[in-house]
C-alpha cells in the first residue's frame, strides 16, 4: 500500500485554492494500487487533503497531536469538518502531548514524515511561522529523502 502524507498552510488565499486542489487530486490520482493518506485534519491543507484522499477512495489515517487538539479549531465549520473526516478515517494516531503546542505540531508532522512514502507540502515556500509549521516538515522529510510535492502558485501570499 502507498502511504502520502500532507502538511500545509491552515489558509489557502481563493486565488490559489482551485489550484491546490487539482495539484492535490492530480497526486492523488496519480497512483496504482491501495493508498493511505496521512492526515491532522488541521483546517486547511489538512482536511482539503483528506476529503480529496477519500473521494479517491484511499484509506485515512488521521495523526492526533494532542488530547485538546479540538479545542484549537477557530469556529464551528472547521471543527464539524474534522470530525466528520475523523469519524470516516480508518486508523487514528495519537502523540502523546495533552496540550497542543508546537512541540506536539512537530511531532505529529515528522510522524506523517516518517510514516510516508511521498510528501504532499501546500506550502508558499516561505520560512514556519512556528517549531512544526510547514517549512520545517517539508525540510525534515526532505533530510529522510522522502520524494516531497510543492503544491502552490508562485506570487501568490498566504495571509
Amino acid at each position: 500500500m502507498k502511504r502520502i502524507g500532507v502538511t500545509g498552510h491552515r489558509s489557502i488565499p481563493d486565488e490559489v485554492l482551485d489550484h491546490v486542489e487539482e495539484g492535490l487530486r492530480a497526486v492523488l490520482r496519480g497512483h496504482e494500487g491501495p493508498l493511505e493518506a496521512l492526515s491532522s485534519l488541521a483546517d486547511g491543507a489538512d482536511q482539503l487533503f483528506a476529503s480529496i484522499a477519500l473521494e479517491c477512495g484511499a484509506d485515512l489515517t488521521v495523526v492526533i497531536p494532542s488530547g485538546d487538539y479540538e479545542e484549537g479549531f477557530e469556529g464551528a465549520e472547521a471543527l464539524d469538518r474534522y470530525r466528520g473526516l475523523k469519524r470516516r478515517a480508518t486508523q487514528e494516531v495519537r502523540m502523546d502531548f495533552a496540550r497542543s503546542t508546537d512541540e506536539a505540531y512537530y511531532a505529529a508532522g515528522t510522524y506523517i514524515a516518517d510514516s510516508c512514502d511521498r510528501l504532499v507540502a501546500v506550502w508558499d515556500g516561505l520560512p514556519a511561522r512556528g517549531h512544526g509549521g510547514t517549512a520545517e516538515i517539508v525540510a525534515y522529510a526532505r533530510a529522510l529523502g522522502k520524494p516531497v510535492t510543492v503544491i502552490w502558485r508562485e506570487g501568490v501570499a498566504r495571509d
